[in-house]
């Protein structure tokens, strides 16, 4: 028996459909089902006027983050922050497009007291509709980097359209910019609202020094902002989350959440899967899976946690980085030298332009016997998997479109199939190796 699609979504519980008004339905909900059926010309439009509606007549205090890297994880941890003593509402995952947004807006509540969402772009005018959308009265931006550069000239146009979000704050509004990238501390000029900065270096309103690595995964720091001066604990590894952290924390320092809960929350922190995700294998070795994305700021950030590991090896997975455009092959080789230069001892990059993370590393001085290049994430798998002792860290990053978590699955499938000492040696190997 064959259902329509309008039944089949009355049947899952949903009360109401949008439709292209030049869709024609072949079929009417029979009457026994309750379902509305709106025609409407333009259904991301649509869906976009109807989550405005919802966040207006809800009327709580909407907190938006936007940034080149880091956004997901920042608001991750103001959900968790806030969520220490008020009812909120986060978006799920990376909800932060023309569909996702309005998706999440959605499913506000009256009881929730506060909302936390992300918004995305590839190209400009992007998150200045979604801030319309979304009405937040407190903008966070983490940073502008080399990210969507296929869609943009230039990393100016990109901090533009990055701060199409401060421009576009509900009164009274709140600023909460990087201290330490210069493109986003430039956002204040004009800004008739309050601004807050967070960063590591001196003069930010909310500042990290002292810090130390607590654990193979966790960093102590000490931060200084005025009433919340204290010591965190974030069980998370490297500075980039240190800063996620701060940006977070000065967004919650706006709802006077007391210190000791906002350490406790932190502390008690989960990220997302594959983001800064520490896998410890049976056979000692580590794995940080942070496959979910990639690009070049990013992916410098992790080789400097790496390159503080301690590890008898470090190898690095490394995805071809996406939408860079013309300068993708310089971006790749820029990072390759990064990785060189971070202690790496084996480099595999995986598709496209990962051959030239490759030139970038060898250039920088990395001997081409510990070079790899494999145009599938399958075929990495199976070498790292042969590749890899106890006692060493692999760094696995790439664009989603690579799709490393097939490296990650598969090391983790070959632990549980095999034992290590039944596994033929890689002929390129040396006993110094």
């Amino acid at each position: 028996m064959q259902i329509s699609l309008i039944e089949l979504v009355s049947l899952l519980g949903y009360s109401g459909k949008l439709s292209r008004q030049t869709v024609p339905l072949r079929s009417r909900a029979p009457a026994k089902l309750a379902l509305s059926l709106v025609p409407v010309t333009e259904t991301a439009e649509a869906i976009q006027r109807l989550a405005r509606g919802v966040r207006r007549r809800w009327g709580g205090r909407v907190i938006a983050v936007t940034g080149s890297t880091g956004k997901t994880t920042t608001k991750e941890m103001i959900a968790a922050l806030l969520g220490a003593r008020l009812k909120v509402l986060k978006s799920p995952g990376n909800l932060n497009n023309d569909y996702g947004l309005p998706l999440a807006l959605l499913k506000l509540e009256p009881p929730d007291q506060a909302a936390v969402v992300e918004l995305a772009m590839s190209r400009p005018g992007e998150i200045a509709r979604l801030a319309r959308v979304a009405g937040p009265e407190i903008g966070v931006v983490t940073n502008v980097a080399p990210v969507h550069l296929q869609f943009f000239g230039s990393l100016t146009e990109i901090a533009s359209a990055k701060q199409e979000l401060i421009e576009n704050l509900a009164p009274p509004s709140t600023a909460i910019l990087n201290f330490d990238d210069s493109r986003v501390q430039a956002f204040r000029e004009g800004f008739s609202g309050q601004a807050v900065t967070f960063g590591m270096g001196e003069g930010a309103d909310f500042r990290a020094v002292e810090i130390t690595r607590a654990t193979p995964a966790g960093t102590r720091f000490r931060l200084i902002a005025r009433a919340l001066d204290g010591e965190f604990y974030l069980p998370l590894p490297g500075l980039h989350n240190i800063q996620n952290a701060l940006a977070a924390l000065a967004a919650a320092s706006l709802f006077n959440i007391p210190r000791k809960e906002l350490q406790a929350a932190l502390g008690g922190f989960a990220n997302l899967p594959q983001r800064s995700e520490i896998l410890t294998l049976l056979d000692g070795v580590t794995l940080i899976n942070d496959c979910y994305n990639s690009n070049p700021l990013a992916m410098e950030r992790m080789l400097e946690t790496l390159a503080a590991w301690g590890a008898v090896r470090r190898i690095v997975v490394a995805g071809e980085m996406l939408e860079l455009g013309p300068s993708s092959p310089e971006w790749h080789r820029k990072v390759g030298r990064k990785a060189a230069q971070s202690r790496v001892d084996w480099l595999l990059g995986v598709q496209g332009d990962a051959q030239h993370l490759l030139d970038g590393a060898f250039e920088a001085g990395l001997p081409a016997e510990r070079l790899r290049f494999f145009p599938s994430a399958a075929a990495a798998a199976e070498f790292l998997a042969a590749l890899v002792r106890p006692g060493d860290v692999v760094l696995v990053k790439g664009s989603r479109g690579v799709h490393l978590e097939k490296v990650v699955e598969f090391v983790k499938s070959q632990e549980k199939s095999e034992a290590r000492s039944q596994k033929k040696p890689l002929p390129i190997l040396t006993p110094d190796s």
